[in-house]
């Protein structure tokens, strides 16, 4: 675990790689009773294939179930939130979680990579495109301001620009707002090393529409915030963020750790603008 100046901690959570393996539930629970002891307000749950934390602890517990027994015992968690989520491996208690507990945020970022079926099984993902809309569907049946980002890859191999289109287009079906957008590198000795490449400049190019798309989304989504009383967790004199880890700019500086009321009037570039409440 490792902590920031922000009172905004990062939990990690390994699973799975090398000799990493899934912190016990108790462990997880003294240590963030400690750091919200220190004023601490917002968790971050996060690590390599955080979806899978548990199976190798006695009674395989999940994510979902961890977090429930973490808000349970550490009721003064003010806000969870979690990292990257593998979208084929989502468990009842996550569901319940989003769909009926206030301090979890209503900000999913999802291990997308693509958007088209054929890269996504050559990639050996274990979800596909349909899985990802049903899950983004679902969440905001229960949650409709759920904010969405996604990790995507420009280019893989043997992508086309018709298989390209199916990945542009789910962000804007799915409403991906923090696209984190990465055109392939090759990694030698790997499968898809050996596959017909895509040329560097095209997947360049690619990966700029994405973003391009990704940054309509995110400024579709500020607009609605316009003219709205939000709670916001300020991170260092006058930057907060929103629930839905949207950044914000104050109108005045305010103390870190923090979370204060604030009215939004204003969207400029790529950030919220607040008056504080008086």
């Amino acid at each position: 675990q490792n902590g920031c100046d922000h009172r905004c901690t990062f939990c990690i959570i390994p699973y799975g790689r090398g000799n990493s393996r899934s912190v016990p539930i108790p462990d997880i629970v003294a240590e963030v009773r400690r750091l919200t002891e220190n004023g601490y307000r917002e968790i971050v749950l996060t690590g390599v294939d955080i979806a899978s934390y548990g199976a190798d602890l006695p009674g395989e517990p999940t994510l979902g179930y961890m977090i429930k027994r973490l808000l349970a015992f550490v009721p003064d968690v003010a806000r969870l939130r979690l990292s990257s989520l593998d979208p084929a491996a989502m468990d009842p208690d996550l569901w319940d979680l989003i769909a009926a507990e206030p301090r979890f945020m209503p900000h999913l970022h999802l291990s997308l990579q693509a958007g088209d079926n054929m890269i996504l099984k050559r990639m050996k993902r274990r979800h596909t495109r349909e899985d990802v809309v049903a899950l983004c569907d679902r969440a905001r049946s229960y949650r409709p301001d759920m904010a969405f980002g996604a990790d995507i890859i420009a280019g893989f191999p043997t992508e086309t620009e018709e298989i390209f289109e199916n990945t542009l287009r789910i962000v804007s079906e799915c409403k991906i707002i923090y696209a984190h957008v990465f055109p392939y590198s090759e990694r030698e000795g790997t499968p898809a090393a050996r596959m017909p490449s895509v040329d560097m400049a095209l997947r360049k190019e690619r990966a700029a529409r994405l973003r391009e798309a990704g940054a309509a989304e995110l400024q579709k989504f500020l607009k609605r915030f316009i003219n709205r009383e939000e709670q916001l967790l300020v991170e260092k004199d006058n930057f907060a963020r929103t629930m839905h880890f949207a950044p914000v700019r104050l109108d005045r500086d305010e103390e870190a750790g923090k979370i204060i009321q604030a009215r939004i009037y204003a969207v400029e570039e790529n950030m919220l603008a607040a008056r504080v409440e008086r």
